[in-house]
């Protein structure tokens, strides 16, 4: 069989079509509370998949987060170092903050995150990638967007908790690349947000070309 004869097999879709997520949330027959933490939410959902298969699914339901990618003139991008107690390690990660305002726009909340973070502003923001972490277990979804004329925030910013501890720095992308390839730096939206630069660089793509930082969010089924 030749490769292209692989688009006529059960299960597969022809490659005529752009590739896309498809929605279509089966019915959930039940919804049970497990966990009810302070961030996330445990739920233990009773699927109807399809005629005859029905199951259980136990998943984290996230409040969603933002992150920007701050990158300068000279082709630097802004990291900070924070301590994640969960994987016990101090991250090398972009800035990152999760959707907990009620009524603020998700590129909004990315450009707070920043000047919180690394007292820095934002002169222009585009949606660089959009993430879903860990799907299979957890609803969380990630906007990562590319924020460049960074400058000075003119407000001053309170860090407690494991943000007292926070550095920042300028690295060259192609360290940060290196830094991707060899392992030694794990955070995943970060690894996706770099990656995702490294490959406009080489495809010769202008910021222009991203889609607007307002471009409409992920939807996230099931919740009404």
């Amino acid at each position: 069989m030749s490769m292209d004869d692989s688009s006529t097999r059960p299960g597969t879709t022809g490659s005529e079509e752009p590739l896309r997520d498809e929605p279509g949330q089966r019915p959930v027959l039940a919804r049970r509370g497990v966990h009810d933490g302070m961030i996330f939410a445990l739920v233990r959902d009773t699927v109807d998949f399809a005629d005859g298969v029905r199951f259980d699914r136990e998943y984290v339901r996230h409040t969603g987060a933002v992150a920007v990618l701050a990158v300068d003139e000279a082709d630097r991008v802004l990291l900070i170092r924070q301590y994640r107690h969960p994987v016990g390690h101090a991250l090398w990660e972009i800035p990152a903050g999760l959707l907990d305002l009620e009524g603020e726009a998700p590129h909004i909340a990315a450009a707070r995150e920043l000047a919180e973070e690394t007292g820095f502003d934002p002169t222009g923001m585009r949606t660089l990638v959009d993430l879903r972490p860990s799907p299979g277990g957890n609803d969380e979804v990630i906007r990562v967007y590319l924020a460049t004329g960074v400058r000075a925030s003119d407000t001053e910013f309170e860090r407690t908790d494991e943000e007292a501890e926070l550095i920042t720095r300028w690295v060259p992308l192609a360290d940060t690349v290196s830094a991707v390839l060899e392992g030694r730096i794990t955070n995943a939206t970060t690894v996706s947000a770099v990656l995702a630069l490294q490959v406009m660089r080489a495809r010769g793509q202008d910021v222009e070309t991203l889609r607007p930082a307002d471009a409409p969010f992920m939807a996230r089924p099931g919740r009404h």
